[in-house]
């Protein structure tokens, strides 16, 4: 068993199919596969020599190889994929569909199926029977479907500047899948909580946030908190800032000053302090109960009475 990873789109999601009996496929060429959404050309991006569980129990299997008649259907069909969303959109404001936004059109290679792509500003779901009979009927020849997707698909679809200045958008230019993101990401990296900090282009919580994410974890453990004192080469001193990806924290050493240093250069002062109370031995105040000290008393030698 053969398995590839496809790609229906530039940047895409990969999706598996068993390549059965189709032969002479290399890295680049084009398939064509039944899928959810009718009979598909997708571009071969890998062999995968240990697959993973196929989902469902089975995979689907690839029916043939793309002939250079088929790729030119699919430009041909794309060429019309403008004319087609106006239209829709001219329809829709018809209708007084407000809040329903009509993003993209997408035919099929071969131009059996029309599917229109729209955005809500609302989490309801809109009733767009109407509409799609209307398309229908504007579109016999096509199977007509409606689909709704998210912002961050809205935004990866029209493309254009990033809220951070990239002149390509991270969800239009590699990234092929969306991943959770939360607020608490922000705040482990120390990010301003302000929107225009943390919200992209498409109102959701920026992509890149999670870049780093798991570094920032990583590092945090291996560094000591802000306000926490600590012994340094140069004395001690209480820790105002800290910086995980490098590695270094300043330090406020009284009569010195912020300096920074490396975690390697540093030592928490209260694990050092209670090593010197170990070493000190029990303190005089011991035998009355009033010490602090946190160390036995009690005599351990054979020779005690």
């Amino acid at each position: 068993m053969n398995i590839v990873g496809l790609r229906f789109t530039k940047i895409g999601k990969v999706y598996h199919f068993d390549l059965g009996s189709v032969r002479d496929v290399e890295i680049g060429g084009h398939v064509i596969v039944e899928t959810s959404r009718g009979r598909q050309i997708g571009e071969v991006i890998q062999f995968l020599k240990e697959p993973p569980p196929p989902p469902e129990g089975s995979w689907k299997r690839i029916e043939r190889r793309a002939t250079p008649g088929d790729l030119l259907s699919r430009q041909q069909w794309q060429s019309k994929q403008v004319e087609a969303m106006i239209n829709c959109r001219a329809r829709a404001a018809e209708l007084r569909l407000d809040g329903v936004k009509i993003v993209a059109a997408d035919y099929s290679y071969d131009g059996s199926r029309l599917t229109f792509l729209f955005s809500t500003e609302t989490e309801e779901k809109p009733d767009l029977k109407s509409l799609r009979r209307d398309m229908g009927r504007l579109y016999p020849t096509q199977q007509v479907e409606m689909r709704q997707i998210g912002p961050r698909d809205v935004a990866k679809i029209l493309g254009g500047m990033g809220a951070c200045g990239l002149e390509t958008r991270c969800c239009s230019k590699f990234l092929t899948e969306f991943s959770p993101i939360s607020i608490k990401m922000a705040k482990e990296q120390g990010i301003s909580l302000a929107p225009s900090e943390i919200t992209g282009m498409c109102g959701r919580l920026r992509c890149c946030l999670i870049y780093e994410y798991e570094q920032y974890v990583a590092a945090r453990k291996e560094l000591p908190k802000r306000g926490k004192r600590v012994v340094t080469p140069q004395g001690e001193g209480k820790v105002v800032d800290v910086y995980p990806l490098r590695n270094v924290v300043t330090v406020e050493i009284e009569g010195t000053g912020w300096r920074e240093f490396h975690r390697d250069d540093i030592e928490p002062w209260d694990e050092l302090e209670a090593l010197r109370r170990k070493s000190e031995g029990p303190c005089d105040r011991h035998e009355n109960g009033g010490c602090d000290c946190g160390k036995s008393g009690k005599k351990t030698s054979d020779d005690d009475p």
